[in-house]
């Protein structure tokens, strides 16, 4: 049984991850702003009021767990605002950059007191944050915090090496969730989750940082 810590869990692919990795035994604390009646249902141990921008959540979440070890973190908090050329929105850009790229690297320095060796993370990105698969432009603010997203994981990759703590960069698809839209073009949650966990299962020091879809396609940066 290993320890996994889950942010942004109360609905979507967080409550989904959450589900499948109690159902496999292993101890899941799942963290989120607001609880839903789904993830408290699923019986995991849930810490709610966890906003991932705020530092006095921090220091409720550093007191919850301060006797606990994890095998894993899973950053998955997020936000979407599209952004078109021609409504930039700074304000939008700035807050998306706060909550997708800034607060996902500060809230993974302030646990890793917590994690033990051998110990792995995982930052759900975007395929919208590489500039390589970019063909269709726009979407300026979420486009640009995931491409931060995904420099701050690759640089964390490098500098938790020594310490054998190993990170997974992972698009999770398009996948049916209130954030898409529901869209009839995506994938279900149990199955966008389902790859998500086999990568993590697999990430080791040979291949951390690096950038993959949850279907096991390693994405370019």
């Amino acid at each position: 049984m290993s320890t996994f810590l889950i942010t942004g869990s109360n609905r979507g692919i967080g409550l989904e991850l959450s589900s499948q990795l109690f159902k496999q035994g292993h101890k899941v604390i799942s963290t989120c702003r607001e609880s839903s009646k789904d993830l408290e249902r699923i019986g995991v141990q849930v810490i709610e009021g966890i906003d991932i921008s705020s530092e006095e959540s921090l220091l409720k979440l550093e007191r919850h767990i301060k006797d606990i070890k994890l095998d894993c973190l899973i950053n998955n908090a997020g936000i979407a605002q599209y952004n078109s050329l021609y409504n930039l929105d700074l304000e939008s850009i700035k807050h998306q950059f706060n909550i997708n790229a800034l607060s996902p690297l500060n809230f993974t320095k302030s646990v890793i007191k917590n994690l033990n060796t051998n110990s792995k993370i995982a930052f759900i990105t975007s395929r919208m944050g590489s500039i390589g698969d970019n063909t269709s432009g726009g979407s300026y603010g979420y486009r640009m915090s995931k491409v931060a997203l995904t420099m701050a994981a690759k640089s964390l990759s490098i500098d938790l090496m020594k310490k054998n703590i190993f990170v997974a960069i992972i698009h999770p698809g398009l996948v049916s969730t209130r954030m898409t839209g529901f869209t009839e073009n995506g994938i279900p949650p149990e199955v966008s989750a389902k790859g998500i966990l086999e990568i993590i299962n697999n990430l080791n020091i040979n291949n951390t940082g690096t950038f993959w879809h949850s279907n096991g396609e390693i994405l370019p940066f």
